[in-house]
């Protein structure tokens, strides 16, 4: 069995999971639904997103080159790193040179990528999530499961058994103690920390500047009160002028989490001045390629670069409303996650994630940038075919697969067969008068039914129906004429 089949198997077997995940993402999705009807125009807004992040991935040496200018300019130190791997070089580089010895971590998909915690953490080094929900999962010792909501997949009194095993707190069902639970013991982190590690939602081209979003107040900690402060970003992340952002902040938080705004919107320009009370005394950017530049050159998968990350497309999917994050076996869940991960880390594992899709298009729906999902997962799922063809890999599931498409493409194509295949059908359609479908099919159509059902064939064709009606017609209207007289 596949690691992703049984990852689904185990997810499915998951009562907290099943109990949490269909309720939140549901709120989540009317949420987002209430607040987009809000907004006077909100198909020309996403349109305009769509133009902005367009035009930038398309420009995007320029916009990136001009981000570095900028930013020098206020005093920020701009690294490049090509791979995982050299980001965190860079990163444990500036934290010897400083003598850093405790983190404190924002919430960053970019980080997660690389296992910058876990990798930081092996080095000695003390590091803290302070987002609560990344600050759960890390305790934890399990994955975050969601973009903006790390974790979704624990209810109240998990997480409440959680402290209490790992804290040392009371057990509680109410949230707002375990948040201050959370809270009492992050403080202390914050005024030890060295050095905040952060993402960003948005690096402008224009300013040099870093515009990060958040709720909770510890992204203003966590940049604030270390002395130095390193921002890992994807390259996509830049957009070229200040006036672009309040585009995309219209649509971020609606989608994400269902507000109109985030709480905090932090501009951050560089390090501290000498006329400045507050600031780090260093700030670094490093700006992230690990795949990204592949991903450009793929003219049919491109606009994948254009993901914001607010989570929409994974609220509305109906395979991960079954099985959750943790099934997709990497940072990224959903159908985000199964156009981004084949891209970023292509693998035999990855090279299947396409095909956790029913193809509905809900996730194009909900995208506020409008990303075509559904066309970039057809496009990979062609690209995992060829792969597996050219590597001579054993694949009974594509064998079988490839004869089933072409047994219904032949029959499709000749009428005769066609019509021979639509009778022998109906001869199984009214076995069980009052049932629309099968519940149960024998092999190799068990695997259908074994999780859905398989709808009976209609007892009469269309080419049946249309007969009859124009033999009704034509015995109404010997002559010839019509209803209406022609």
């Amino acid at each position: 069995m596949h690691p992703l089949n049984k990852r689904a198997k185990q997810a499915l077997k998951d009562p907290v999971l099943m109990r949490t995940l269909p309720e939140a993402t549901r709120r989540a999705v009317d949420k987002q639904r209430d607040r987009w009807r809000e907004l006077p125009d909100v198909d020309a807004l996403r349109d305009r997103a769509q133009e902005i992040k367009h035009h930038t991935v398309r420009h995007l040496d320029h916009y990136l080159t001009t981000f570095e200018a900028a930013a020098k300019a206020n005093g920020v130190h701009v690294h490049w790193a090509s791979t995982h791997e050299e980001a965190i070089g860079i990163i444990r580089a500036v934290l010897d040179r400083n003598d850093v010895r405790v983190v404190a971590k924002v919430k960053s998909m970019a980080t997660e990528e690389m296992a910058l915690r876990e990798r930081l953490e092996a080095t000695g080094r003390e590091v803290w999530e302070t987002d609560l929900g990344e600050f759960i999962v890390q305790i934890s010792g399990r994955p975050p499961s969601h973009i903006t909501a790390p974790a979704i997949h624990e209810d109240v009194a998990s997480i409440s058994r959680l402290f209490h095993e790992k804290l040392g707190t009371p057990q509680t069902d109410d949230p707002e103690r375990l948040a201050r639970f959370a809270r009492d013991h992050l403080r202390d982190r914050f005024h030890q920390a060295d050095c905040g590690i952060s993402g960003a939602n948005f690096l402008v081209a224009e300013t040099g500047r870093v515009v990060l979003v958040e709720n909770e107040a510890n992204i203003r900690l966590a940049t604030t009160l270390p002395r130095v402060h390193v921002v890992v970003a994807g390259i996509e992340k830049v957009v070229p002028r200040t006036s672009d952002i309040p585009v995309f902040l219209k649509l971020l938080a609606r989608s994400a989490t269902g507000q109109k705004l985030t709480a905090y919107t932090h501009e951050l320009r560089g390090p501290r001045r000498k006329d400045e009370t507050e600031g780090p005394d260093e700030m670094h950017v490093v700006l992230l390629d690990a795949g990204r530049t592949r991903i450009l050159a793929d003219e049919a998968a491109r606009d994948t670069l254009d993901c914001i990350r607010c989570g929409a497309c994974q609220n509305v999917c109906p395979v991960y409303q079954a099985v959750g994050g943790h099934a997709y076996g990497g940072v990224y869940g959903g159908p985000i996650g199964a156009i981004l991960r084949p891209q970023l880390e292509p693998d035999r594992d990855t090279r299947r994630l396409p095909y956790a899709s029913t193809l509905c298009g809900a996730c194009e729906s909900a995208c506020p940038v409008k990303i075509p999902i559904p066309d970039i997962l057809l496009h990979l799922r062609s690209r995992a075919v060829a792969s597996a063809s050219d590597e001579r890999l054993p694949r009974p599931g594509w064998i079988a697969e490839k004869a089933t498409v072409q047994a219904w493409y032949r029959s499709a194509m000749s009428p005769r067969v066609w019509r021979v295949g639509g009778k022998l059908a109906r001869l199984f359609g009214p076995a069980r008068p009052g049932r629309g479908s099968f519940h149960r099919l024998p092999p190799p159509l068990s695997g259908w039914t074994k999780h859905r059902e398989f709808p009976r064939p209609a007892p009469e064709t269309f080419h049946a129906m249309w007969d009859g009606r124009k033999k009704k017609k034509s015995a109404a209207h010997p002559i010839g004429r019509d209803e209406d007289g022609t």
